[in-house]
């Protein structure tokens, strides 16, 4: 089965180095933009181009209080994309060990295959 356009979009956001710091700045908190984008090295302009990514792949809420945005991490969809990847890693280590097994058995036979 193919990842969803859903998990599409949440690994894309994710694949940003700042979009990740950004998401590690919210923790467990709200907390306003200006505050969210004062240690990064660019223009406030530049951070809410990249909280805008993270809105649209359904990362963080905005919340507006008067003339403040405030932003909540959702965790959603990293639940969904560590799912997928847990089925993957899953899937992987069954495979890798059954090629383990196959080139043990193929070591553990004398060369010619006789016994």
């Amino acid at each position: 089965m193919p990842p969803s356009p859903d998990l599409d979009t949440t690994l894309d956001a994710l694949a940003n180095p700042t979009r990740r710091a950004i998401l590690e700045r919210l923790g467990d908190a709200e907390v306003r933009v200006t505050d969210l984008a004062a240690p990064f090295a660019m223009s406030l302009n530049a951070v809410s181009k990249h909280i805008r990514v993270l809105e649209q792949a359904g990362l963080v809420r905005r919340r507006r209080a008067g003339r403040e945005h405030w932003l909540a991490l959702d965790r959603a969809p990293l639940a969904a994309a560590a799912t997928w990847i847990e089925r993957q890693r899953n899937l992987w280590s069954s495979r890798l060990d059954e090629l383990e097994a196959l080139v043990e058995a193929e070591q553990a036979e004398p060369p010619g295959g006789f016994r």
